[in-house]
């Protein structure tokens, strides 16, 4: 009896539990670490692999279409938009031309209207282009003079911001 009693709580608790089975203590039990090597995981087949591969770039094809083919539609959009802009502003200056020659004289009615045939050729130019094309000479342009698109796209904002903040004010 002095070893059952000198012997620790854990012991007890495991002869305990040995000596006598019923469900409740075997539910609770913690079961023993397993001491086998774990098992690896199958990998799918040589075939299989390919096939999901193949799906996947097949799907990703698939994807990069769709996105192109919405990014080209919405550049069509876009420079149909900007055409229509750039013949709208070519007008507004073309229709100042008169004003402008009762005001100021006619040498600077003269110049307005050389402003609106430049910025109608500018519009024709613009729309009879590709997409495509557009970008690639936009981007060449960019290159060759960043100083001068950075003012361009500053001035062409001051402008834009001009005319909307005139057109609120009529409002």
């Amino acid at each position: 009896m002095a070893e059952s009693e000198n012997a620790k709580p854990q012991d007890k608790a495991a002869a305990k539990s040995k000596a006598v089975p019923n469900k409740d203590t075997a539910a609770t039990k913690p079961k023993a670490a397993s001491t086998t090597a774990p098992i690896a995981k199958a990998s799918p087949s040589k075939g299989k692999t390919d096939d999901i591969k193949s799906k996947v770039k097949s799907d990703m094809n698939d994807f990069k279409t769709k996105a192109t083919d919405s990014a080209r539609a919405a550049a069509e959009k876009g420079k149909d938009r900007a055409t229509e802009a750039v013949s709208s502003i070519s007008k507004l200056i073309r229709d100042s031309a008169a004003s402008i020659d009762d005001n100021v004289g006619k040498q600077y009615g003269d110049y307005a209207r050389s402003a609106a045939e430049t910025v109608d050729g500018f519009a024709s130019k613009m729309d009879a282009k590709d997409v495509d094309v557009l970008v690639s000479e936009a981007r060449d342009f960019v290159r060759k003079s960043p100083a001068v698109a950075i003012g361009a796209a500053a001035a062409i904002g001051f402008v834009l911001a001009r005319l909307v903040r005139s057109g609120r004010d009529d409002a």
